[in-house]
């Protein structure tokens, strides 16, 4: 099937964002040189929807060289690099993904990729793997299972598990250690932070910042709002981790209180209607509202909008609202991932680590998919020490071994 982009032209481009990214994911590398040899992907067809920029990218074309036919979405919009999809064009990657495409073209795009018949699927949010649930049933039979990179697809399997309609088994990569502790954390908040900064062209340090959520993504996002300068007030459902960030030395109240005060919201929860109507109420005039939460769903912009008087485009990436009472409100990124839709995503030495629990998911599921049922999977625990180990060879950083004395001591043998 011949690929859907935006121009073949723009490819010179994309290869240098590749090759850029190429020189700060030794993980991938190594992953690349191994399984090029081996091929254990050849005659199988991987469909993946991601953010499609150049790190993506590289990890599509590290599968290509394992064997795979490989077939790429965008799993957002407005993160999608059109340079470094020509790019993946030019070296055989069939894609099917153009920047700011419409909610109609996305979904086309990602049945399209449906339609190649894909035996392992690598999804972002669970957009794919619904469709396939769903209105796409009828290519579920050459599926042998998949993997889902964040938190929000990870809550959609559960749910599907959960009622017993998941049709295939699937390994919740988000929730491997090599994932979660190192780009939930240090790329979600690294990313954002820079997505908020280039887009706003404002001072972090001196204001009140109001992280809503304080799960892995929510606490690199308070981490480095400090590290900003800034006054970090925390808002939260789960009393646990109410009290983690009491402890991490924040201020912690109800989004009803903190809306009165903030300068700055992110959302990082994952759920739908974070910030609604009765706060934006109550917001300072120049608030401005950002999500790095996945779905443009955590900012009420319905809500929003009905407050307002007029909405326009005051700087790329930037919307004003014109609330009714002379108060204006600041959208970012339309509500969508800040990080990517205003950046360039999370850096490449972190998603280095994602993409290779991506890889040895997918392995995992080639090579053992008949005896797995259709469950939700955590990824085995010697993949996670394997990848953590060539991680730490590739920054020249050694470790101590135990001892078998101590070994013995621990029970390990």
């Amino acid at each position: 099937m011949e690929s859907i982009i935006k121009d073949i032209s723009l490819a010179p481009s994309g290869h240098a964002k590749i090759e850029w990214v190429k020189n700060f994911m030794p993980v991938l590398s190594s992953i690349d040189k191994e399984f090029s040899q081996s091929k254990p992907f050849e005659g199988k067809t991987i469909a993946i929807t991601l953010h499609l920029e150049a790190k993506t990218a590289y990890m599509a074309e590290v599968f290509m060289h394992a064997g795979a036919r490989v077939v790429i979405t965008g799993s957002n919009p407005l993160s999608t690099q059109d340079d470094v999809c020509a790019a993946l064009v030019e070296d055989g990657v069939t894609v099917f993904a153009t920047h700011g495409c419409s909610a109609e073209e996305y979904d086309s795009y990602i049945n399209k990729a449906i339609d190649c018949e894909p035996n392992i699927v690598i999804d972002d949010g669970g957009d794919l793997v619904n469709l396939l649930h769903t209105s796409r049933r009828d290519k579920l039979s050459k599926i042998l299972g998949g993997s889902e990179e964040t938190t929000t697809g990870v809550h959609r399997l559960h749910s599907l598990e959960k009622k017993g309609e998941l049709e295939f088994p699937m390994i919740a990569a988000n929730d491997a250690y090599c994932k979660f502790l190192f780009d939930n954390r240090y790329g979600t908040g690294q990313s954002t932070w820079d997505g908020i900064m280039r887009t706003t062209n404002l001072v972090i340090a001196g204001k009140n910042v109001v992280i809503a959520g304080y799960g892995w993504c929510g606490k690199g996002g308070a981490m480095r709002a400090k590290g900003l300068g800034a006054n970090v007030i925390v808002t939260e459902v789960d009393p646990i981790k109410a009290i983690e960030a009491v402890f991490d030395g924040f201020r912690v109240m109800p989004m009803d209180e903190a809306a009165k005060i903030g300068d700055i919201f992110l959302t990082l929860t994952g759920d739908k209607d974070v910030i609604t109507r009765k706060h934006f109420q109550s917001m300072k005039n120049g608030a401005m509202l950002a999500n790095a939460g996945h779905f443009d769903v955590e900012i009420s912009i319905p809500d929003l909008e009905s407050l307002s008087e007029s909405r326009r485009t005051v700087r790329n990436n930037i919307e004003e609202f014109l609330l009714k009472d002379g108060r204006k409100l600041y959208l970012l990124a339309e509500g969508r991932l800040v990080n990517l839709a205003s950046g360039d995503g999370h850096p490449a030495e972190i998603m280095d680590l994602s993409f290779a629990v991506q890889f040895f998911s997918a392995a995992h599921i080639l090579h053992n998919h008949e005896k797995l049922e259709k469950k939700v999977y955590l990824m085995p625990d010697q993949i996670n020490q394997r990848i953590a180990e060539l991680k730490l060879e590739s920054m020249r950083v050694k470790i101590d071994t135990l001892t078998a004395e101590q070994r013995k001591y621990l029970g390990l043998e």
